[in-house]
């Protein structure tokens, strides 16, 4: 898969975790609050200028953290709380987000 295109899925599969965090616990209907679009933006940027996009499969298997701490922190909450949530609205592109997950902890 060309890196490009691993930065497009990465940044999709964040903002749908992102949206849903934001519509259960801000209680948004269409667009992200000011809070969690600023957290997709920081999100988006970091992956964008990511230059190990190569050889790693996503944020969470990297050696090296970018994120400030306090994004670090929120984007956390939003897996935690997301993860298993979002299965259930985009059953594809979770599994393969588990399954390139999971091959990358056997390499």
């Amino acid at each position: 898969m060309n890196v490009q295109k691993k930065k497009e899925r990465e940044m999709q599969i964040t903002y749908h975790m992102i949206a849903l965090y934001c519509r259960k616990k801000h209680g948004t209907k269409k667009e992200l609050c000011g809070d969690c679009r600023e957290l997709e933006a920081y999100a988006r940027s970091k992956t964008e200028s990511c230059p190990f996009m190569e050889t790693k499969t996503f944020c969470s298997q990297c050696k090296v953290h970018c994120y400030r701490a306090d994004m670090r922190e929120r984007i956390r909450e939003v897996m935690r709380f997301s993860g298993m949530r979002l299965i259930f609205k985009h059953p594809v592109m979770v599994t393969r987000h588990l399954i390139e997950t999971q091959k990358a902890g056997k390499q």
